[in-house]
This record gives structure tokens, C-alpha cells and sequence, in this order.
């Protein structure tokens, strides 16, 4: 019989893995059985109706929950065996960008973007260096003296991801990063998730309730010369974006799959999803 594979060593090719999990809240199962793979460089909208166990996906990739029966494999490391010391280690790799940004409103955009080194006692002159760089790849670097009573609301979610981003996390958790924002403003965010996706080949998984945001980043690269997003041409381009659409209903995963196999699914409940 051949030895067994340390799990932290065969799963280190894929970002994030679940294996079966599965979470109740008083006696209400939020998550049934789930399993998800998450590539190094890949996208994954995590979709479904409110309450279908999204955001409590990213909170289980953040071991801030753990789950009563099944595996979580996080940048190769089994996180529901993991103690939380070793955890906040693991966090510092992953950057989250929340649905209402989360700034502290008595601090500047540059102290709300540079938080998490000054936590880490990064050097003034880095962070500042950082900081700008962070604020650059969203295109507000003008914004820096500004406090989030200053900013629109599409302009404090940047800012929410150019604080995730600062640290060059590993793999990126967005919570409905369009939430209330008008069309406009949501392609603007859409297009600094791709950039990163495109650029930097973050891993990332983004919960969402709008499916035109998942449609519009599986169709369109960012192309860094022209510094703008631009459609995808040919059906081998589209494979070449590496993003990936999950379906949840009642807890459980109904598609996982490419934009082509979502548009040609026969799941009655899939094809009234996406109408």
C-alpha cells in the first residue's frame, strides 16, 4: 500500500478547497455536503437568493466559523484542524473587501489603506510607498488626506480594496463588493476585480447577487497596455478567464462551472435563475 500524501502538500496547488462541509444554526443547515475547488489565479462567483450560504463560505475560509462535519483546505492547510494563533498567520495572506467597505470613519483614506501595516509595524517609508501604489491601482491616489464622510460610495468600496490589497494577499474574499451601487459604478468595481484577477493572478472568491457582474468578468480581460477592460473574442479565449460560476440552493452546490456551461444548463431552476 503506497504512503499517504500529506494533504498540506497535494493541495497546494489549489487556493481553497472544501471537502463535504457542512454548518447548522440551531437546527437551520445553512450549508449541506458542500464541496468547492478554488485554482491558483481563478475567479469563482459564488451565486444564489439571499440566505443560501454565501457570505458563510468566506467566513469559513477565514476560520471564523468552523464547520460541524467536512475538510477546508486554505493555501494548503487544513484550517479546521488549525488553532487561532496559527489562523491569524494564515489571515495575513488573505485580503477581504466587505459589501459596505468597512472604513474607520475618524481615519484618513491613507490611514484606513495603510491599517493593516501599521498593525505589522511596516517601516513609514514602505507604508507610505505601499500605500500610494495600493491607491494608484484604483485610481485614487488623490484621495489620500480624505476622510469616507469625503467619498461616494463607489469611492469608499475602492478604497476597501486598495486596504485588501496592500498587504499582496494570496487570495482575495469579496462580499458583494457591488451592493448597492449604481451600474455605472458597479462596472468601475468590476473592472479593479479583474485588473487584479488579470494582473496580479489573484485567487479570489466573490459572493454576489447580481449575475451581470459574474457574466461581465467571465467575457472580459484587462488588457495593462490600454489600461481598460476589453471583451473576450472565440470560444478558446473565454477558457482562457480563469472565472467560474457557483450556484447554491438550499445549502447545497447546483452548478459549478464555466459561463458556456452555465448558459447551456438544463437545471429548471438554474435556467429561471439566470433569465
Amino acid at each position: 500500500m503506497p504512503p499517504q500524501e500529506d494533504p498540506a502538500v497535494t493541495t497546494t496547488h489549489k487556493a481553497i478547497i472544501f471537502e463535504d462541509v457542512a454548518i447548522s444554526f440551531e437546527g437551520l443547515t445553512i450549508l449541506d455536503g458542500v464541496s468547492l475547488e478554488l485554482k491558483r489565479g481563478e475567479t469563482k462567483a459564488l451565486l444564489g437568493v439571499a440566505g443560501s450560504g454565501k457570505s458563510t463560505i468566506l467566513k469559513l475560509c477565514l476560520g471564523l466559523m468552523k464547520p460541524d462535519s467536512g475538510r477546508i483546505y486554505v493555501l494548503g492547510h487544513d484550517i479546521t484542524q488549525m488553532r487561532e494563533e496559527e489562523l491569524f498567520d494564515l489571515r495575513s495572506h488573505i485580503g477581504i473587501v466587505f459589501q459596505e467597505s468597512a472604513l474607520f470613519d475618524s481615519l484618513t483614506v491613507r490611514d484606513n489603506v495603510a491599517f493593516r501595516l501599521m498593525e505589522e509595524k511596516i517601516p513609514e517609508q514602505e507604508t507610505e510607498q505601499r500605500v500610494r501604489e495600493a491607491l494608484r491601482f484604483v485610481e485614487l491616489e488623490h484621495t489620500v488626506d480624505m476622510v469616507p464622510s469625503e467619498l461616494s460610495g463607489g469611492m469608499r468600496r475602492r478604497v476597501g480594496i486598495a486596504r485588501a490589497i496592500i498587504t499582496h494577499p494570496e487570495v482575495l474574499l469579496y462580499d458583494s463588493p457591488t451592493g448597492g451601487l449604481d451600474p455605472i459604478t458597479s462596472t468601475t468595481i468590476i473592472e479593479l476585480i479583474m485588473k487584479q484577477r488579470d494582473v496580479y493572478k489573484t485567487s479570489a472568491l466573490l459572493v454576489s447577487h447580481r449575475l451581470q457582474d459574474a457574466f461581465m468578468l467571465a467575457s472580459h480581460y484587462y488588457d495593462p497596455v490600454e489600461k481598460r477592460m476589453k471583451p473576450v473574442e472565440g470560444t478558446t479565449a473565454l477558457r482562457d478567464v480563469l472565472t467560474t460560476f457557483l450556484i447554491l440552493k438550499d445549502g447545497k452546490v447546483i452548478f459549478d462551472g464555466t459561463a458556456q456551461d452555465l448558459v447551456h444548463a438544463d437545471n429548471a431552476y438554474i435556467r429561471e435563475y439566470i433569465s
